[in-house]
């Protein structure tokens, strides 16, 4: 069975009328139920043949949406009308929403075709995709090896070609270290950008959603889809709406672009900086002007993170308590049946994160830890508005390893927790960043991070597309690295 295309060859075919909306469904529905790598939490087939059969409808009428009859795959912790969430956790088993994320909505009124909901880490919270209460997703470029997290399950229906795009959400590099892994596009928008409404919330001042693609422009042409305010989220940004797609084209000549000096660091895998540094100075060779940069304070970044968001994180999951929704586990008074409820429901990691930021938040410690990780936090982003009066766009590897095996960290949280030490920065400073693959290392791919100032990602798509479009890591896929 064929892989699935990009949105321009798939829009094209059906424009053509050399296939269908349907036809393209049911074949992205047969992959993705003989999908060996555990990356699907549930297949909507009728959901998505309806979807389908209204999007040929409108291909007919004329309608010129590119993403009208393209399918698409659905992080598990995105809400999704009708069609059941889990977040990846037992506690909310069953929960099926009474309405959809603003993200879904606009997906659904460019007539895109959404076939499931894809495995993650419970509540997004992990770098492996191990701690899903439905059992780890596997890298279809070598399946005994984790495929990223928290984003899992939508970064591996990708590079498996199962279906077109997928969304994920990106709290600490959830969609760009994922894509590093398993070698495909893994884009996080600015803060802002997209509307949180509808999806199961991690850490609010952290959260973004963005898209997965095997192709720059294909991530650009979904945040084109995505992106604006939502009345329903008082943190998207009033902005005009803009062409993402309009720089794609013009390369990177006259271009200046940093290198952030702690962004090699020791530990990092040579196989890693050795792709990196080639990506550098490929980039280099078509006219940008490299500069090394310092953002001094991102080693304290980690630390920052794993104060703000496990803060966040208990907050937020207060609100499963066995009274509302989801799981219940009878006790012999509320208080008992809070803890019974969240014992069963939530994974060790969910309750690690809650216990780190309860503490975090509790009286005597609140200024200790707290107060002064946002006071870290607001250095952090100076740092990097400061870089950017200098360039224009940062280049740094995205992960400092390739995909490592499963069960490998799972015991060691310190270690697992170091795989996002290059993307949650951007997080924190609420930037846009982007994952393009850049070799492969090991056999495995290695992923090229470009991070841009505030609100500009059609700098961060020029970036990406001019290094795509001079190199073929792109076109590199795991099934053709098995057969050869």
């Amino acid at each position: 069975m064929a892989e699935a295309g990009t949105v321009r060859e798939l829009a094209s075919a059906l424009r053509a009328r050399s296939t269908s909306a349907v036809e393209l469904a049911r074949d992205a529905i047969a992959r993705a139920k003989a999908d060996p790598y555990n990356a699907w939490l549930l297949v909507a087939e009728e959901h998505a043949l309806a979807l389908a059969q209204a999007a040929d409808e409108r291909i007919a009428a004329g309608d010129p949406a590119l993403l009208c009859g393209i399918p698409w795959a659905c992080k598990d912790i995105i809400g999704t009308k009708d069609v059941e969430t889990t977040a990846g956790s037992r506690i909310l088993d069953g929960y099926v929403p009474p309405y959809s994320a603003t993200v879904v909505e606009r997906l659904d009124r460019e007539g895109a075709v959404m076939i499931g909901k894809t495995n993650l880490d419970e509540f997004a919270m992990g770098s492996s995709n191990e701690n899903s209460a439905f059992g780890p997703a596997h890298n279809p470029w070598d399946p005994a090896r984790v495929p990223g997290g928290s984003s899992g399950g939508s970064a591996v229906s990708v590079a498996a070609g199962e279906v077109t795009f997928a969304l994920g959400t990106d709290t600490g590099g959830s969609i760009r270290q994922p894509g590093a892994l398993t070698g495909i596009v893994g884009m996080k928008p600015t803060y802002g950008r997209v509307s949180r409404y509808g999806v199961v919330a991690f850490a609010s001042s952290l959260d973004q959603v963005g898209p997965f693609a095997r192709a720059v422009e294909d991530a650009a042409i979904v945040c084109q889809a995505l992106f604006g305010l939502d009345p329903s989220d008082a943190t998207t940004m009033p902005l005009p709406a803009e062409d993402l797609r309009r720089d794609l084209e013009r390369g990177v000549k006259g271009m200046r672009l940093g290198v952030p000096k702690e962004y090699f660091i020791r530990g990092i895998e040579p196989g890693v900086e050795r792709a990196v540094r080639a990506a550098i100075r490929d980039l280099e060779s078509q006219g940008a002007s490299i500069e090394e940069v310092s953002l001094p304070s991102t080693d304290s970044a980690l630390g920052v993170y794993y104060i703000i968001q496990p803060a966040e994180a208990s907050a937020n999951l207060a609100r499963y308590d066995g009274v509302r929704f989801g799981l219940r586990v009878e006790g012999p008074d509320l208080v008992e049946t809070y803890k019974r409820t969240r014992g069963a429901g939530f994974g060790a990691e969910v309750k690690r994160r809650m216990i780190l930021g309860t503490y975090a938040l509790s009286t005597g410690y609140y200024d200790a830890y707290y107060v002064k990780a946002q006071k870290v936090r607001t250095l952090i982003k100076e740092e990097f508005e400061r870089v950017f009066a200098k360039v224009d766009a940062l280049v740094t590897p995205t992960s400092p390893s390739i995909a490592f095996g499963i069960g490998a960290k799972v015991n060691d949280p310190l270690q697992m927790y170091l795989n996002d030490v290059f993307t949650l920065p951007v997080n924190i400073a609420g930037l846009p960043g982007i994952s393009i693959p850049c070799g492969l290392s090991e056999g495995l791919p290695v992923g090229l991070q470009v991070i841009a100032g505030y609100f500009q990602e059609a700098t961060l798509f020029r970036v990406a597309a001019a290094y795509e479009r001079a190199t073929d890591h792109h076109t590199l896929r795991p099934s053709t690295l098995r057969k050869s």
